[in-house]
């Protein structure tokens, strides 16, 4: 499956000032509680995974132009009708008209709590050695896969030293696309500022630290 992220705008200019808000603003609207519950209850299904979840929001063709909750939603929907969980005739209408796919699992009302508090653990016992140590110099990818990837753009093809090794994680690469967990190991990979954006960049003396696979590195 082709795959273009619409979200990857790190280090872009143009797209405007970041409007801050206070910080226990959580909603703007009276849908959009609606939407994180309708969000929360259908992933827990088991219909499809976060990586998958992340993948269908990330290449709406309008992502730029929607609100916040108006990317869950039509994330949601997007994914729904993948999985045939909704028609497009049933989503026009509003109401049910065919009959329900089963389910994997439902969660109900009383098992929210505990279930937000457990959440879903992504760290999985590795399959071999780390690659890379602490201190190490590596190189990022410089391809742009035509599919899910939790690498920036910015980020590609940069020189940057592993700072944390946080063992073996589910790999969202393979995940999102239903070729199963795949556990890689996970390095946070620290970039010196001008690397990434360029020798002509104000000095700051700031680094930006970057979660990456080991698929994504190589040795520089």
């Amino acid at each position: 499956m082709s795959y273009r992220s619409n979200a990857d705008l790190g280090g872009q200019d143009r797209h405007g000032a970041v409007r801050r808000e206070p910080e226990d603003e959580l909603f703007h609207a009276p849908w959009e509680p609606r939407v994180l519950a309708l969000n929360l209850a259908m992933g827990a299904t088991g219909l499809w995974n976060i990586d998958m979840s992340r993948a269908a929001r990330e290449t709406l063709a309008d992502y730029r132009e929607l609100s916040y909750y108006q990317i869950w939603l039509a994330g949601l929907e997007k994914l729904l009708l993948q999985t045939g969980a909704v028609h497009a005739d049933e989503i026009a209408q509003g109401r049910m008209m065919h009959a329900a796919v089963p389910t994997p699992r439902v969660l109900h009302a009383g098992h929210v709590a505990a279930a937000l508090a457990r959440g879903a653990p992504t760290a999985r016992q590795p399959n071999s050695p780390a690659r890379y140590t602490l201190g190490q110099w590596v190189r990022t990818s410089t391809v742009a896969p035509q599919h899910h990837t939790r690498l920036p753009a910015y980020a590609r093809g940069k020189r940057g030293v592993i700072e944390r090794v946080h063992g073996a994680h589910v790999f969202a690469d393979t995940h999102a696309r239903g070729l199963g967990e795949q556990p890689q190991w996970l390095y946070a990979v620290a970039f010196d500022e001008k690397e990434l954006w360029g020798a002509n960049t104000p000095r700051q003396r700031s680094t930006v630290s970057v979660d990456a696979w080991e698929p994504y590195l190589e040795p520089a």
